[in-house]
């Protein structure tokens, strides 16, 4: 039994931060209607911009952990965002009104342009970090041992302030209502007098601010990354926005959640070796019982 709660509590923490992810791939389809492939690589260059930014610090004396991991998480955010806004404004803007393939090449294009970029910045070798937040808490007894990490208590709090927050953004700020109306009919919401151009951009960065947050989560939780952790990630967040249901934010959250539990259990009871495997398989049983996802709704044909 106490296997099953420590499974359960690595599962919930490594599945926040493919939510945090897959919460970006979902507002971007929302409002524009295509899947943004060059995510994972945004999430990838926010884990190095974290990385730089740990060594930096140390170089600089900063001995407190708590202030590094602040100071580390808003540089990898407001870093991230500006690139987050340039794949809108480069790889997708232009091509908004083009036949629908052309923005999904194009991302596809920065993707391969951002591996590369950082492969050749950052050279191609695994970077590694020592652990910086140690200990937990023992919530179990002698006899059914459970360990709740320092680390997965941040990860898992600042997953739930983050989807709080998003979640009443949405619901009660004007960029929220911009947000929805664009999602609902762009033309229409142009000509209300919402900046649909702004909107969108806005979209990409948070989306991007979102993945440098669980960028800088996987490196403080795994204490390694390289410039392709990207693509594995970016296809296992897309797979659990699609798993919740794409264009939901509570189902990002939920399919992440998903993703992550299935990979906590698969590693602890058959073997760490095709847990891939099981999440795609396991994806492809809902999705053949539930083609809009858990908690996605079927697609309205606009006439």
């Amino acid at each position: 039994m106490s296997a099953f709660v420590q499974q359960v509590v690595n599962g919930v923490a490594i599945g926040g931060i493919y939510g945090l992810i897959a919460v970006g791939y979902t507002m971007v389809y929302g409002i524009v209607g295509m899947i943004n492939f060059a995510h994972g690589e945004v999430y990838m260059v926010g884990a190095f911009i974290a990385l730089v930014g740990f060594v930096a610090l140390a170089m600089a004396g900063v001995t407190s952990v708590p202030l590094a991991i602040v100071v580390v998480l808003l540089a990898a955010v407001i870093v991230t965002a500006v690139y987050g806004w340039a794949v809108e404004r480069i790889a997708y803007r232009p091509l908004r009104g083009s036949f629908k393939l052309a923005p999904l090449i194009s991302a596809i294009g920065v993707s391969i342009f951002l591996q590369n970029g950082v492969a050749l910045l950052q050279g191609a070798r695994v970077k590694s970090m020592p652990p910086l937040v140690h200990g937990g808490l023992d919530i179990g007894s002698a006899a059914f041992p459970i360990t709740v990490s320092y680390l997965q208590l941040v990860v898992v709090g600042v997953t739930v302030l983050l989807v709080v927050g998003l979640t009443w953004m949405l619901a009660s700020t004007p960029l929220g209502r911009a947000q929805r109306a664009c999602e609902q009919d762009m033309t229409m919401a142009a000509l209300v007098g919402i900046d649909v151009d702004r909107t969108i951009a806005v979209t990409f960065v948070m989306g991007a601010g979102l993945a440098a947050v669980a960028g800088t989560m996987v490196l403080l939780y795994y204490g390694t990354i390289d410039f392709m952790i990207g693509f594995v990630a970016g296809v296992k967040a897309f797979s659990a926005a699609v798993l919740g249901g794409i264009g939901s934010l509570p189902g990002a959250i939920l399919g992440g959640l998903l993703i992550g539990l299935i990979e906590a259990f698969w590693s602890g009871y058959v073997g760490v070796e095709y847990k891939d495997v099981a999440v795609f398989a396991i994806l492809i049983l809902v999705l053949i019982v539930r083609p809009a996802g858990l908690l996605g709704r079927p697609e309205m044909e606009k006439v």
